[in-house]
């Protein structure tokens, strides 16, 4: 089965705002590791749809989403990357304060104004921890983060809870390697729904899991081992291009996974990999219709990075090379979505494509306006 579309969705700007409306502003979003922001009055500047969204630690220990503008004037409250508030976000405009949770707590001349400025409180969104990273959603009547999860994770992992094995919220952000690719959203995240193109563009990384020679990868196997897991090729002890392991298998890893490469796609925008020394996550954050910026970590473990003789080169080092070869062939693809010829065939290797496009129609289709919260 294949579901084409318009190649005005890889190239409309009128689309792509009509996919954030509709998909990143109404969806889960991975935007952060909660590691960024651990002191209190910390906090990280992040977008999330359309939408500037300042993730700041509370006294509480909880993370509080505000969407970074004053109820004043609409000025930019913050403009740095990130930083430490101390104790309150103060509006440098006129002066207006609020307190982490976005309450407004003073402004000049408040005597002055009107009772209800008092209520004029920060816009906030959903917020959440899942895996050591802070998710994020500017729907008000958003289903908890599990409801968007759950069913992918149940459907690629059974009742194996691969994740929960990995002991992410302890790991620690190794490397962090950011791509800026001249592609469409759905184009890269399309490529990672398959491996058809693994025997011919990634010799790397089937020398490391040689079952993928056969075009099927653990996120696009049918049902059967592939799905459930590759194994490493026979001699090699880890995911790296040496083959070799970066550093000790991670705590809760059984021994049945010891060998075994685990990955699974999130939609709309995460690629997680689970490997048995550490765990890698790819975020996709859309730029513009034709840009797309990737944000690529890998975490391990704080012991084994407390070793000297540590270093994550070896393992980022075959997902790097693999990525560069996608993102070129994706570049391939945008570069051909303005002809008038373009179309696709995807092949029974490729009908994870089918189901997440399935999904982004689903998506499309959602017109209820939403409500701002406070």
């Amino acid at each position: 089965m294949t579901i084409n579309w318009p190649p005005t969705y890889y190239t409309s700007e009128q689309h792509f705002t009509l996919e954030q409306e509709r998909i990143f502003e109404r969806s889960w979003q991975c935007v952060a590791r909660s590691s960024e922001i651990a002191e209190v009055g910390s906090f990280v500047r992040v977008n999330v749809g359309r939408e500037s969204v300042l993730l700041v630690r509370k006294a509480a220990g909880e993370i509080r989403a505000l969407i970074n503008l004053c109820r004043h004037r609409g000025a930019r409250l913050c403009l740095e990357d990130k930083g430490n508030f101390g104790g309150s976000i103060r509006c440098p405009y006129h002066g207006w304060t609020f307190s982490l949770d976005g309450h407004l707590t003073a402004a000049p001349f408040m005597r002055d104004l009107p009772p209800e400025t008092k209520e004029r409180h920060l816009f906030t969104a959903g917020v959440t921890e899942w895996l050591g990273y802070v998710w994020v959603n500017l729907d008000p009547d958003a289903a908890p983060l599990e409801d968007q999860v759950g069913p992918l994770i149940r459907e690629r992992f059974g009742d194996d809870d691969v994740p929960g094995k990995y002991g992410c919220d302890e790991l620690r952000v190794a490397k962090e390697v950011v791509y800026e690719v001249p592609a469409n959203w759905k184009i890269l995240y399309e490529n990672f729904c398959e491996c058809y193109h693994c025997p011919t563009m990634h010799p790397e990384i089937c020398q490391i899991l040689p079952s993928w020679r056969t075009g099927y990868g653990t996120v696009s196997g049918p049902e059967g081992p592939l799905k459930r897991g590759s194994a490493l090729a026979e001699g090699a002890t880890g995911f790296s291009l040496s083959g070799k392991a970066a550093a000790a298998r991670l705590p809760g890893v059984p021994e049945g996974d010891a060998r075994t490469f685990h990955g699974i796609l999130l939609w709309p925008n995460v690629h997680l990999m689970f490997i048995p020394d550490h765990v890698m996550c790819m975020r996709f954050e859309p730029v513009g219709p034709d840009r797309t910026k990737v944000v690529t970590q890998w975490l391990f473990h704080p012991e084994a990075m407390n070793d000297p003789d540590f270093s994550p080169e070896d393992a980022a080092a075959l997902v790097d090379v693999t990525a560069r070869e996608d993102f070129e062939a994706c570049v391939r693809v945008q570069k051909a979505a303005g002809s008038r010829y373009f179309e696709e065939f995807h092949t029974p290797h490729e009908s994870l494509i089918v189901t997440f496009r399935e999904w982004v129609l689903e998506q499309l289709e959602k017109k209820e306006e939403k409500v701002l919260a406070i």
